[in-house]
């Protein structure tokens, strides 16, 4: 915990004031107080908005329920559950920089952000790592459903294992009458407290980045080469599809991923320096600095489902469905298709709209001697 002085404008003030009256010397003014909470709630609002409706989705249709999509629901569920349980409460405590929400929350406060965090990336790298394999090892054994939720399971128990420390240590402590939720760690392990937050870092963001920055370039070089290995189980004229097909879901989660690390380096990079030079807490300017990085940190439970809606035909399919009832979103029925039919059945009934498409064509031409057949092909653009 730092001692300090609270430095602002040159002058010298006591770092905290007695809370019986809710002010610290850290309580931003009204407005901008207004300000941030209308820039958070708009954060959590669409956050939440956009990821349960990712969740619904894919349990609501059958179609949805595969390996990747129940990863993407895994990273749904927790920005869905930072947004809800850690977003508000965190701006609360860094605006007035007042902990108002007792003992155990504080324990779960400094608990779950570490957790969720671990969650999405991982999420991303199962889905980049299973992409691989699909696309540069199209023969080697895919994962079945039970693999993929035993996964699912045990990026959940890791995330908990690395945040245990985090909610072993958190404390409610009193300061100078000013209440505090703080991770209190021992006086003898100050090392062992920057080596976790190292470690913690390393592990929810810099390793997971190489390892799906790596498998993203081999795909995204064999992808537009138009190399895949081995004989696709497509036909020859759907191959080309297929392989745009893949194109496009590789786009799709390499801008997911690109969003999640620009939204953290910042953030991360703030602990960094904080761990290293302490009395940069002791300046009032830090409580705008860390407002404006934590929001930018949590947008990323927001951007994920306007990506798939805007990349991604299915999902775009489902939101229109899951927000019929506004007045400005009129679902055709195309959508009912992607979400409710089977892929080979849609093929089906292309081949047969296309069949039928053929005939009335033929039907609506008439009958006529080989030898005019010059004559009809000439006439044919002038029909249409």
């Amino acid at each position: 915990m730092v001692e300090c002085i609270l430095y602002s404008d040159g002058n010298t003030s006591s770092a905290s004031e007695s809370n019986t009256t809710g002010i610290t010397a850290f309580s931003l003014p009204g407005w901008q107080l207004a300000l941030w909470a209308v820039a958070y709630l708009f954060l959590i609002l669409v956050a939440i908005t956009g990821n349960v409706t990712v969740i619904w989705i894919i349990l609501a249709h059958k179609r949805m329920r595969t390996v990747i999509n129940y990863f993407i629901l895994n990273l749904a569920l927790a920005d869905t559950f930072m947004a809800t349980f850690n977003v508000a409460f965190n701006f609360v405590y860094a605006s007035h920089n007042i902990w108002y929400f007792g003992r155990a929350f504080c324990h779960s406060q400094n608990f779950f952000p570490v957790v969720a965090m671990f969650v999405s990336i991982y999420s991303m790298m199962a889905i980049a790592v299973d992409r691989y394999m699909a696309i540069i090892h199209p023969f080697q054994p895919r994962l079945s459903t039970l693999s993929t939720k035993v996964i699912i399971g045990a990026i959940w128990l890791v995330a908990s294992g690395l945040a245990f420390p985090q909610f072993f240590y958190s404390t409610v402590t009193v300061d100078e009458g000013v209440t505090k939720c703080i991770v209190d760690w021992p006086e003898d392990g100050k090392v062992k407290h920057l080596m976790y937050h190292l470690t913690v870092i390393i592990l929810t963001y810099f390793l997971p980045l190489a390892v799906m920055f790596v498998t993203y370039s081999i795909m995204g070089v064999t992808l537009w080469r138009q190399v895949v290995p081995g004989n696709q189980p497509v036909g020859v004229q759907q191959r080309p599809r297929h392989i745009a097909a893949k194109k496009r879901f590789v786009k799709t989660m390499v801008v997911v991923v690109v969003t999640f690390a620009i939204c953290w380096l910042p953030y991360h990079l703030y602990f960094i320096l904080g761990t290293f030079y302490q009395d940069i807490y002791c300046h009032k300017f830090i409580q705008q600095v860390y407002l404006a990085l934590f929001w930018l940190a949590m947008s990323s439970t927001m951007y994920n489902p306007i990506i798939y809606c805007c990349l991604n035909q299915r999902f775009r399919s489902g939101f229109r469905l899951a927000f019929r009832c506004c007045p400005w979103v009129t679902p055709p029925d195309e959508d009912k298709l992607k979400l409710f039919q089977s892929q080979s059945l849609l093929m089906t009934i292309h081949k047969n709209h296309t069949k039928m498409l053929l005939s009335v064509r033929k039907s609506s031409f008439p009958e006529t001697p080989k030898d005019q057949e010059g004559d009809l092909r000439y006439q044919l653009p002038n029909r249409f």
